[in-house]
């Protein structure tokens, strides 16, 4: 189910909000977690029944092996055992996701190299499964740790399936989450939450409906129709439409699922921090998907990085964390590709961090800007033919004869794609982000000051804008992840 639909805002949501809240005031704790845990869960079969099953055994089986490495003690007599559980549930959900996401991969590989034609299985992607089987994935680590000690089914259930970041994220640590919902504070409804929670929502859906969604239905419409070198200011303009989509798409989600969040008094982290305004890929990637980040730091890198040798460990260590991610992202070479392109770009910035040296802001910003296009490209090429294609055509100079001899701009990209695209670059470099709305309405609404009154009008302006076009949503991006 999508979040910025008339089915959602005002059929799901208010009877998952009131029921919880009626719950509380009748002091019925357990009952309003199970009736979260139960709305979660119709929410994911909702998106599709299919995969209703698949995702119930998945958490379920995860809790039994994380309560059973959480039983074991630390003796050396249970530590074999224990290893071989973590071990056991890891693969475990590293196959499943492997089986849905990777089959069709490995079977062409397999084709290329023996040169046979075995059918591929087109599988089904079921919604999700990248996201909650990492916080699965992390719960089996810390289990093992024994960090999780204390938690019952209906704490574990609460921080898997918690329905604003089940589909699409932010990827959550059951230290976030767990302790919040054990807040009797939060037990009860907050009109300061639900105001900044509402606000928040109304940026995601605006960012979403009115700029993500245009932009990418024009982009996604040049990328699958490539069969010859487009045009050098065409193969611009839309990769750069497609890398402001992108970011506008993912961060509208993480809006939203921030703000449902705090109408039931829990504060999910930040995701995004004006990532385009960085001014070199170490930098980027400390803004870009940030829960991602951190996932993929505490639970790969580390595991990878060599404190013996600090310099040499540190390179690797980021580069296979990349390679993660790029294999995480896609089954496909061209996301490999991308997420070792990324990682190199990394230990470049890291390097020269180490060694004192640094370029002038506007050529670090502006070549920075031109590697994250690069990437994007790279990443939502169907190919490395067609990434090819359109990296040819972005040094072509000689395809723009037609817009010298009077071709029109506007006439090759439409009248109104432009203007949103010149509009949402100038609202990632020179505008605050959602998060800092958030803290300076959060600071208007503790101190009584009247500008509060003006960020709520703004963010009631942007909902009803968003409302009148949401007839024609479409899925986020991630979905396909």
């Amino acid at each position: 189910m999508i979040f910025s639909t008339y089915r959602f805002i005002f059929l799901f949501f208010p009877i998952v909000f009131f029921g919880y809240f009626i719950l509380g005031s009748l002091k019925q704790w357990s009952l309003m977690k199970i009736w979260l845990v139960l709305a979660s869960l119709v929410f994911y079969a909702l998106g599709d029944i299919r995969f209703f099953p698949i995702f119930v055994m998945s958490i379920f089986g995860n809790y039994v092996f994380g309560s059973t490495l959480g039983s074991l003690s630390d003796d050396s007599d249970c530590m074999v055992q224990r290893k071989v559980l973590l071990a056991v549930g890891i693969i475990a959900n590293v196959l499943l996701l492997g089986y849905y996401k990777y089959t069709d991969f490995f079977i062409s590989n397999v084709n290329f190299i023996t040169m046979r034609d075995i059918p591929l299985r087109h599988i089904v992607l079921p919604i999700g499964i990248s996201f909650f089987t990492f916080q699965l994935i992390a719960y089996l680590v810390d289990s093992y740790k024994g960090e999780t000690k204390g938690y019952n089914i209906l704490d574990y259930l609460l921080f898997i399936t918690f329905f604003p970041q089940l589909i699409v994220g932010p990827i959550i640590h059951h230290g976030e989450s767990v302790p919040q919902f054990e807040n009797i504070k939060n037990r009860a409804i907050s009109l300061r939450n639900i105001s900044i929670g509402m606000l928040m929502f109304a940026c995601g859906c605006a960012k979403k409906i009115l700029i993500a969604d245009p932009l990418t239905a024009q982009a996604e419409g040049f990328f699958s129709a490539i069969t010859s070198v487009p045009d050098m200011l065409s193969a611009w303009y839309y990769s750069i439409e497609y890398t402001i989509s992108y970011y506008y798409d993912l961060s509208s989600y993480a809006d939203m699922a921030i703000g449902l969040g705090l109408f039931f008094n829990i504060e999910l982290p930040i995701n995004f921090d004006s990532p385009y305004k960085a001014r070199n890929f170490q930098d980027y990637w400390r803004r870009w998907h940030i829960t991602l980040s951190r996932f993929l730091g505490a639970y790969i890198f580390r595991s990878w990085y060599d404190k013996t040798k600090p310099l040499h460990g540190y390179y690797a260590a980021t580069m296979v964390t990349f390679l993660v991610s790029g294999f995480w992202h896609g089954a496909g070479w061209t996301f490999v590709v991308w997420g070792l392109v990324n990682g190199f770009f990394v230990c470049t910035a890291s390097a020269m961090a180490r060694h004192g040296k640094s370029w002038p802001f506007l050529i670090s910003f502006s070549l920075t800007a031109v590697g994250v296009v690069l990437c994007r490209i790279l990443f939502v090429a169907p190919s490395f033919a067609v990434a090819w294609t359109v990296l040819r055509a972005l040094v072509d100079i000689s395809s723009l004869s037609g817009y010298l001899e009077g071709r029109s701009v506007l006439a090759a990209f439409g009248r109104i794609q432009p203007l949103i695209l010149v509009f949402s670059i100038g609202l990632c470099w020179f505008s605050p982000n959602s998060g800092w709305v958030r803290r300076k309405f959060s600071g208007y609404i503790d101190s009584n000051d009247n500008r509060a009154l003006l960020f709520a009008l703004g963010g009631g302006l942007l909902f009803v804008m968003s409302v009148m076009f949401m007839n024609h949503v479409a899925s986020f991006l991630y979905f396909q992840f």
